[in-house]
């Protein structure tokens, strides 16, 4: 015998809500708001649309290196200037104290023989070397140096300045020998214009040094070596023999004893 089966009861159907009527929407938009006090201590949270937020971009490296940079350079400046202002300071306090002069140059005699053969020319000049305007500078000539002799652009004759120290106020006379070349390159013009300064007793010659020198100011401080180039313009009344040299000028160089020279 099959067994009985009861239906099961049926749910009640959700049933939508009724549309507002017109009263209500009516009462609802003229209702003042009320302000309602938020509780101590509550948060909200606050949705903003995307295109209305305000973003914070994230620090950037490179302008937080750039202060560091610009005191480290500040600093720099600073030390460089401070470095500068004690050097020219040292240096002008050594001026004042020693007041150095540059010693003057000039070619007394000089003693030609063979110039115009054709073997090797031999030459002996006689410079005086006077340190007379320093009183506490001396002047230390090393070795090295070198002398030419020149008529009209062309070499006569060369030698070497010798290694001395010259004292403040003192004056020293140089005797250097000369060594030409075989047979000296002059042209027909050169010869014949030669000739007829020699016949009027009117030579004239230019005599070069290159000497590295070493100044010492005082017992105490001395410069480094430097190259000091000497020009002196001379006129001799015979190009054979022993000849009296008359001195046009002498030029002193050294650029870095720019202040001194």
């Amino acid at each position: 015998m099959a067994d009985r089966v009861h239906p099961a009861p049926l749910l009640p159907l959700s049933i939508p809500p009724a549309p507002p009527t017109d009263n209500s929407v009516a009462a609802a938009e003229t209702a003042p708001l009320r302000s309602t006090a938020a509780a101590p201590g509550a948060s909200y949270v606050v949705h903003v649309p995307k295109d209305q937020a305000l973003r914070i971009p994230p620090p950037d490296r490179k302008l937080t290196a750039r202060p560091a940079r610009r005191r480290m350079l500040r600093r720099a400046c600073c030390g460089a200037c401070c470095a500068l202002l004690l050097a020219a300071a040292f240096v002008g306090a050594v001026y004042l104290v020693f007041r150095p002069r540059a010693p003057s140059f000039s070619v007394t005699s000089l003693s030609v023989a063979g110039l115009l053969d054709p073997s090797p020319a031999q030459l002996d000049a006689a410079v005086r070397a006077d340190n007379g305007a320093n009183r506490k500078v001396g002047v230390d000539y090393r070795g090295g140096g070198e002398v030419s002799v020149s008529y009209s652009g062309v070499l006569l004759a060369t030698g070497r300045w010798p290694a001395f120290y010259q004292a403040p106020r003192n004056v020293t006379l140089i005797s250097m020998p000369l060594t030409g070349r075989d047979g000296v390159a002059l042209t027909d013009d050169q010869r014949g214009r030669l000739a007829e300064q020699a016949a009027a007793g009117a030579v004239p010659l230019t005599v070069e040094a290159r000497v590295p020198v070493r100044v010492r100011l005082g017992k105490v401080l001395r410069t480094w070596t430097v190259d000091v180039w000497a020009r002196c313009e001379v006129t001799v009344d015979r190009i054979d023999g022993e000849m009296t040299a008359a001195n046009r000028g002498c030029r002193v160089k050294a650029k870095p004893l720019w202040w001194w020279w």
